[in-house]
């Protein structure tokens, strides 16, 4: 399994528009920044390399991963025009996208306990979402719509009627046809230069022309995460999540208990 992870972006919507932050990516959380700890879970887990798109401080983020990362591990795609549309990020993974592999699409900006990205590495579906329902309705969140146990919508914009809603944490696996269907649509939104929507069109897009099953989901309710977008998330995360991100998990089953993580 590739990684894939859209780490171009100038964070407007934390730092504002015409910033020179350091990437979200690099934000530190008692000393380790989040993208060392997104090579570390990957690691752990299993995948054999990440793909970073990157744009904004490239050369920053690129001496985080490489101090961190095992050798050969990491592979750059610069993405030129990264002040425009992350769907362009996304087209740029082409390559990984189409590799043959399963690929583990990642946000660069998450905060969040192991086992989250453990329940979905480890999932039998093929292709398949994480979903919190605790989570405040709006037009922010990115939802994951589901009706009779079948993912049915996906995005911030949602129709479809659906039992039940939650929140998108912003990792997917997808099976190897499902990734390149999901290069295909991406590039084809950048070929009609509707760049300014948001990448999650071209998944939903795919979503909706698949039977019915084909993609899967894990539920990760009750387990810590934070998209780290806006400031109050930033404060959130270093008072609220940290804490929690490196407790272990009691998860029940018919076996018995079973303490995962921390």
């Amino acid at each position: 399994m590739k990684a894939l992870m859209l780490a171009a972006g100038v964070g407007r919507r934390l730092y504002g528009d015409e910033n020179d932050e350091l990437p979200k990516a690099l934000l530190r959380f008692d000393g380790e920044s989040l993208l060392a700890r997104h090579i570390k879970f990957l690691v752990e887990f299993g995948v054999d390399e990440l793909v970073m798109v990157v744009g904004h401080r490239k050369n920053d983020l690129l001496a985080e991963a490489m101090s961190v990362a095992p050798p050969g591990f990491i592979r750059a795609i610069e993405n030129t025009r990264y002040k425009e549309g992350p769907v362009i990020s996304l087209s740029l993974g082409e390559s990984v996208l189409k590799s043959g592999d399963s690929v583990l699409f990642m946000d660069a900006d998450v905060l969040y306990h192991p086992v989250v990205l453990e329940r979905l590495i480890r999932s039998e579906h093929r292709t398949c979402f994480i979903v919190d329902r605790d989570f405040e309705p709006g037009e922010e969140p990115v939802k994951l719509c589901i009706r009779d146990g079948l993912v049915v919508d996906f995005g911030k914009q949602v129709s479809e009627p659906h039992d039940t809603v939650g929140e998108w944490p912003g990792f997917f696996k997808m099976a190897p046809e499902i990734a390149a269907r999901i290069a295909d649509s991406a590039l084809e939104y950048v070929a009609r230069n509707e760049v300014e929507g948001a990448y999650e069109d071209s998944m939903c897009d795919v979503l909706k022309s698949e039977p019915p099953g084909t993609f899967g989901y894990e539920d990760v309710t009750g387990l810590p995460w934070i998209e780290i977008d806006f400031p109050s998330d930033l404060i959130r995360a270093e008072r609220i999540i940290l804490p929690q991100v490196s407790e272990p998990v009691i998860e029940s089953s018919g076996s018995g208990t079973k303490v995962s993580g921390g």
